[in-house]
């Protein structure tokens, strides 16, 4: 359950920019200032901080409770610099449920075992959902599933994590349609050896997915992925903010002739395929190019209020789903989870 206990007083200006980006229509930043997550107590048995009441009229919380998570590549530098405990001590603070790794160290101050990792979380509330590694690797020594599927299963296995995936995108064969559905072909297996031990396989696009194939440029590489995997075997994991860079550079194949998609409707359309969401912002700038600059969750134009929205309310879906928020390389870690928290806590649907 959510633990956030009250909005960040920067909040106001953020809501406010994006009522004037009609990201927010119709509902005022006062009032979302006042609609914070209900008040809940956490795995740990500790009771939650008093939470303000939501404001008159705000409506039900977006983001469903119990599901906000953090990927902690965005606070890596934290890690590295204070150890994890301290680490997850601010998220707990900060009203996040889960945590995401992409390693298992991140250069910690100290060792740490994962039984010991494991604990640490579940002390602060914490629920360790998934965790990214390396699809492949020349080294036949190398921590991969590709190199070491046993191994990076066993550890994902100790952490009691439900959900293990890659970051990597399916191109190790090329980026033709066959080499593709060879890639497809070893996510199958990878999900088929995760899904016998109780966990789901995923996969975590960034915007090169949404490319076409070299060998017959009408056809979506990400499209192939999703046709070619066991849709029973291997989920994905949607960068939001990567998807919509793929938006901006793959909406006209090769020949310039138009390849308009919209990445809501995969999520949509397939929506038991995506457990996990990475929830990342970015402001639009078409000077850049992947059409976006990378900013906190909430200080961008990607419409989060729309997205995730319209995933929850799918008929038995709303507690379906897992957000994570992320920042590549947020100024501030700590400012950058604290800040997109807030401002998915106060987000409220449309009547």
């Amino acid at each position: 359950m959510s633990r956030i206990s009250r909005p960040d007083p920067e909040l106001t200006h953020r809501l406010s920019r994006r009522g004037m980006l009609g990201v927010a229509a119709g509902t005022t930043a006062a009032a979302l200032l006042g609609a914070v997550a209900p008040s809940a107590t956490a795995a740990t048995g500790k009771a939650a901080a008093p939470v303000p009441a939501p404001a008159a009229g705000g409506g039900r919380p977006v983001l469903p409770p119990g599901r906000l998570g953090v990927q902690l590549y965005s606070l890596r530098d934290k890690v590295a610099t204070l150890g994890f405990a301290p680490v997850f001590d601010e998220l707990e603070k900060y009203g996040y449920d889960e945590i995401e790794f992409a390693g298992y160290t991140q250069d910690a101050v100290g060792p740490i075992t994962l039984a010991q990792l494991r604990r640490l979380a579940k002390n602060h509330g914490l629920t360790p959902i998934g965790s990214h590694v390396t699809y492949y690797s020349s080294d036949p020594n190398a921590y991969t599933f590709a190199q070491n599927l046993t191994r990076v299963l066993d550890d994902a296995e100790a952490l009691g994590l439900k959900h293990i995936g890659t970051a990597s995108s399916p191109f190790r064969y090329g980026s033709t349609v066959d080499a593709w559905k060879r890639a497809a072909e070893e996510f199958n297996a990878y999900g088929a050896a995760a899904k016998a031990r109780g966990m789901k396989f995923y996969q975590h696009n960034h915007s090169d997915e949404f490319s076409f194939a070299s060998d017959d440029p009408e056809v979506r590489l990400y499209d192939v992925l999703l046709a070619e995997t066991d849709p029973d075997l291997v989920y994905l994991e949607m960068d939001i903010y990567w998807a919509y860079a793929g938006q901006f550079r793959f909406s006209r194949r090769p020949d310039g002739t138009p390849a308009p998609f919209e990445p809501l409707d995969y999520a949509l359309e397939h929506s038991h395929r995506y457990p996990l969401f990475h929830v990342k912002d970015g402001v639009s700038d078409p000077s850049n190019q992947y059409g976006y600059r990378m900013v906190d969750v909430g200080d961008g134009d990607i419409d989060y209020e729309r997205f995730l929205s319209a995933v929850t309310r799918l008929r038995g879906e709303r507690l379906a789903h897992h957000w994570q928020t992320e920042h590549d390389s947020p100024p501030d870690p700590f400012t950058f989870a604290r800040r997109s928290s807030t401002y998915l806590h106060s987000l409220r649907e449309r009547h």
